[in-house]
Order: structure tokens, then sequence, then C-alpha cells
């Protein structure tokens, strides 16, 4: 059986941003929970579950994704809650509709082919990107006074693909596929690596909003 996740990731200035802020709290509070593996600011939209067919969930996600092309949403703020691993902070997303249908689309199609996880049987969800997680109960109260003395962010954000990573162990995941919805393309891993083939979606999105185009290398 192999262990599989959904997520998008960030781009641009939301990633920079979202990088700055994990290691400036991991270095500054010596917490690690997030800084274990490669950071990479994300948001998962199902799973972790498990398949002994992996293709089929693939096949699930480009059916999906096929519906859909340049998804909106907004970080906002900052937040919090409790998980069985302890208090997870986090960036606080407000999604559109069209990211909140996304994300159900997946999970009701994942669903019944893979085991869920409970919130991925909810319509609710709590779009997050993780800053801070596990090892910060007994730094919670000055991490989140830190955090929210900040200007809160507002930044605008499109999501561009959906990824379907393998998990290889607790620090350690990589991807299979992607499937962009701009381009409308089922990426290999390869692909969704490559600096030409993010040229490509990000010149198909500026085309699709009149923008200026640059050039693939």
């Amino acid at each position: 059986m192999a262990q599989f996740r959904i997520q998008f990731r960030l781009h641009g200035y939301a990633k920079d941003y979202a990088k700055e802020l994990i290691y400036d709290v991991a270095k500054r509070f010596r917490v690690k929970g997030v800084t274990k593996g490669a950071v990479v600011p994300h948001t998962t939209l199902y799973g972790r579950s498990e398949t002994n067919n992996i293709e089929e969930v693939v096949s699930k996600v480009e059916k999906i994704g096929q519906e859909y092309t340049v998804v909106p949403f907004e970080i906002v703020g900052f937040g919090y809650f409790d998980s069985e691993r302890g208090k997870v902070i986090y960036l606080d997303i407000d999604p559109s509709p069209e990211l909140e249908a996304l994300r159900w689309d997946l999970a009701k199609g994942l669903r019944k082919i893979s085991p869920p996880q409970p919130w991925d049987t909810k319509r609710q969800f709590q779009f997050h990107v993780t800053i801070a997680r596990e090892d910060v109960d007994q730094k919670f109260n000055a991490i989140w006074e830190y955090i929210t003395k900040r200007e809160r962010p507002n930044i605008n954000q499109q999501l561009l693909r959906i990824t379907v990573l393998k998990i290889l162990d607790e620090k350690r995941s990589r991807i299979l596929y992607e499937y962009d919805l701009v381009l409308k393309k089922l990426l290999n891993r390869t692909q969704a690596l490559s600096r030409y083939w993010w040229r490509k979606t990000i010149n198909k999105k500026r085309e699709l909003h009149g923008e200026l185009l640059c050039q693939p290398k």
C-alpha cells in the first residue's frame, strides 16, 4: 500500500513570505516541527491516505481538475488549532467558492477509493498553511504573541496545480504527478519540477488574463 497526500503549493510572493516566516519562527523559538524536512509552504486538500492503486488516484485528480482553471484565494492572517500532536499555528486562507468546491470534489471522489481522514468527510474545511506545529505547546503563548504583532498578511494567490505526493516517511515525501489546471495537462515528476513547464504555466495564466508573457527556456 502506498501512502499519499493531495495538496497545492504556494508560489511567488506568497511562497517567499511563508518560508521566511517559517524559518524565522523556527530559529527564534527553536521549534522544528515544520523544518524537519524540506520547507514547502502548502495546503493539504486530501489525506494523508493510502491506496494499492495510485494510478486510480491520479486519474481521479486529473478528471476533477479538468473542471477547474484558475482557482483564487487570499492569505488573510494567522490562526491556530489543537491537533493530536499538539498545537498548530498557521497562515489563514480565505477560500474562494471555487477553492471550496475543488477541495470538496476531491474529497468526495477520493474517499470512494481510499480511506479518508475525518476532515475529508466534512464540507467545512480549515484551509491553512502551517507555520509551526508539534513542538510548540510550551512556547505557544510567546510564538502567538510574536506572530500576531506582525502586520497581518493580505496576499492574493491562485491555485494553478494540484500535487499528488507519495509519502516516504514522517519527514519526506515525493511528487509523483501534478495536474496543471491552466495547461489542462497531467505532469509527471520531471515536468512538475521543470522551470520550463512552470514558465509555460505562468505564460498561459497571463494569456488568460491578458498579461505580458515571459519566454520559456
